[in-house]
């Protein structure tokens, strides 16, 4: 079944729009983040693409009840949260290394015929 014809000029502008199915994709993104404008589209870029795989995913429309969109958006938002998000991932990595409890910083590694030798890193920590 056809679910929309669009048509495109070689600048990218739409000369002809038409939905057979009502999908209501801006009044979505308008829940999620509250009076939508074009600088979510690019700064938040990553749950635009998140909204718009809940709607269709391989080419076929999965979901166009809005509320539930709204609310498995809002099921990611808080995993994202309780997660640290990936902002966080640096910082925990370096707590993980300081609080590696090695007796002394090794200074040469051997792996069979491989010799490495560790530089100071006191610096950094």
């Amino acid at each position: 079944m056809i679910q929309a014809i669009l048509v495109f000029n070689n600048h990218g502008k739409p000369r002809l729009v038409r939905f057979y199915q009502r999908f209501v994709f801006v009044e979505t993104l308008d829940k999620c983040f509250e009076n939508v404008c074009e600088l979510d589209l690019i700064f938040h870029m990553d749950k635009v693409h998140y909204i718009l795989q809940e709607v269709v995913m391989g080419g076929m429309v999965l979901e166009t009840n809005m509320n539930e969109i709204v609310a498995q958006m809002e099921a990611q938002n808080r995993l994202e949260k309780s997660e640290g998000g990936l902002s966080a991932a640096p910082a925990r990595a370096v707590s993980a290394v300081k609080n590696i409890n090695l007796p002394e910083i090794p200074r040469n590694i051997n792996i069979g015929d491989l010799n490495i030798k560790v530089p100071n890193l006191s610096q950094f920590v």
